[in-house]
């Protein structure tokens, strides 16, 4: 089988593997589609936190597919089933296991970072971690159903906003793109925010889902939230940045007694006057990955078509050049990449 295999910094090659083999308890997915997360374009860079991932190693978590093996221990999928897979696994026996946070396991494994991933024709699931794909669902956009979850936790379980109140979402990135989508469809007045490298391709994204835009690069925030919000400030800020900045300017825009919800990874330590925060009683939280639960919202919410996932992902990168998307994605010239792995397999 062809595979996307990084070997050191921003050196990644298509090889030819073995086909995985696959143990008693798991199942073997041919690989239909397949997204580039944020994570993987820093790990193509190495860089970022990410320079602990063993190298060489098959990259890519976010994925669609069809199983075409089953192992003999394994009674609940079948032969053809159309499916997705949460990325980590879990031990199930730390505390937060044990406590229902299984997202934040002391013992946890990525695929595609601990374990090779789904930038190959095949990769081997875990049948207690895959999900069904709903049958209304095309693979391509089933492929984005990972990213959506975590966008998913964020709206729905981290933050309390509801029908009516207004949201800043600072970052147009795909996280920002999916937390927008969800937030304006639970009936939330969504502002996203962008700079100037955005204004070619993920600021026109999002105006193009029926969501309003601010370029802070030509429009002073404090004023368009002034406009925005009558005055009163945004109830909940989500910052997907990935910047230290985005909290930061987060807390200046929620209105008091509001909230901000950190998705993105700020990396270096944030500089924030707690004090006027503490007076205001803004509550600050945060969101990491996702649950089973999310999973199906997600599912749920392309199914219904909620989420245009026909408008977000962008499939025009080939497999037989993954370089092009990552680069794309750092120079903001693209939201979602996603390989489709069967032009390989019509080969």
């Amino acid at each position: 089988m062809k595979a996307i295999v990084q070997s050191g910094p921003e050196s990644i090659d298509v090889v030819e593997q073995e086909r995985p083999s696959i143990a008693a308890d798991e199942v073997l997915i041919q690989v239909h589609s397949t997204g580039v997360c944020g994570s993987d374009a820093h790990a193509f860079h190495y860089e970022g936190g990410y320079e602990w991932v063993q190298l060489p190693r098959i990259m890519g978590h976010e994925y669609s597919g069809e199983i075409v093996e089953v192992g003999d221990d394994v009674d609940s999928l079948s032969l053809g089933d159309r499916v997705v897979e949460e990325p980590t696994q879990t031990c199930g026996t730390c505390f937060q296991c044990k406590s229902g946070q299984s997202n934040v396991c002391q013992n946890f494994s990525v695929k595609g970072m601990h374990r090779n991933g789904s930038y190959a024709e095949y990769t081997v699931g875990n049948p207690e971690k895959i999900h069904l794909v709903p049958d209304a669902v095309p693979l391509e956009h089933a492929a984005i159903a990972e990213p959506l979850s975590v966008a998913a936790r964020t709206v729905l379980s981290q933050s309390n906003l509801k029908p009516g109140q207004t949201a800043l979402v600072e970052g147009p990135g795909p996280i920002g793109t999916l937390v927008a989508s969800i937030a304006d469809s639970i009936g939330a007045k969504v502002l996203v925010s962008g700079l100037g490298q955005d204004e070619k391709y993920r600021l026109p994204l999002v105006e193009d889902l029926g969501i309003e835009t601010v370029n802070l690069s030509e429009s002073d925030l404090s004023e368009v939230t002034e406009s925005f919000t009558d005055g009163i400030g945004f109830d909940v800020v989500f910052d997907s940045t990935g910047h230290r900045s985005g909290i930061e300017l987060g807390v200046e825009q929620v209105r008091k007694g509001g909230e901000v919800i950190v998705v993105g990874l700020p990396g270096d330590a944030s500089e924030i006057a707690l004090s006027p925060v503490v007076r205001s009683e803004v509550s600050i939280n945060t969101s990491y990955g996702s649950s089973w639960e999310n999973f199906e919202q997600a599912l749920n919410l392309l199914e219904e078509g909620v989420v245009d996932a026909e408008d977000i992902i962008d499939t025009s990168f080939e497999v037989t050049n993954p370089e092009e998307a990552f680069s794309a994605f750092f120079r903001s010239e693209t939201s979602k990449p996603v390989f489709s792995f069967t032009e390989l397999s019509d080969t």
